[in-house]
């Protein structure tokens, strides 16, 4: 607790805030190139409501969130939330909270990509180059 808080204090609060909102942004940004393929979207439809600590991914029926997340973790080293109560089967959640970094972030993005392809997910192009460009855009 005492590291944590160590760290905490020597990025400072605030940065730490427009840390995890920085990266919610680039992940929406490529989920939302992503969605021009038809079979995934944003869950959140209200841009004032976008978490700043994870990102939920909607799927289209016939999709297996769950088998995504399996080939993500296994082939790619990815780890994905699946959805909780009545988004389960529904959706896979992409965190971004905690020490995660932009090069993180990004190699996460990357990882999902591949994993839709494995999977035959069609997923609209140029969704790392629309994280790539958020963050370009947004980090100090």
């Amino acid at each position: 607790l005492e590291v944590s808080l160590g760290l905490l204090k020597a990025e400072g609060l605030e940065a730490v805030h427009a840390r995890h909102q920085r990266l919610g942004g680039a992940v929406q940004a490529a989920v939302r190139c992503w969605a021009t393929g038809g079979a995934v979207k944003l869950h959140c439809k209200d841009p004032m409501g976008f978490s700043s600590s994870v990102t939920a991914v909607e799927v289209s029926p016939g999709i297996d969130p769950e088998a995504l997340r399996v080939v993500a973790r296994e082939k790619f080293q990815v780890a994905m939330a699946g959805g909780l109560g009545p988004l389960a089967g529904r959706v896979f959640r992409i965190g971004h909270l905690g020490d995660m970094n932009e090069p993180m972030i990004l190699g996460a993005l990357a990882g999902i990509e591949a994993a839709m392809t494995v999977q035959k997910i069609p997923y609209g192009p140029h969704g790392m180059a629309a994280a790539i460009a958020y963050l370009a855009a947004h980090t100090p």
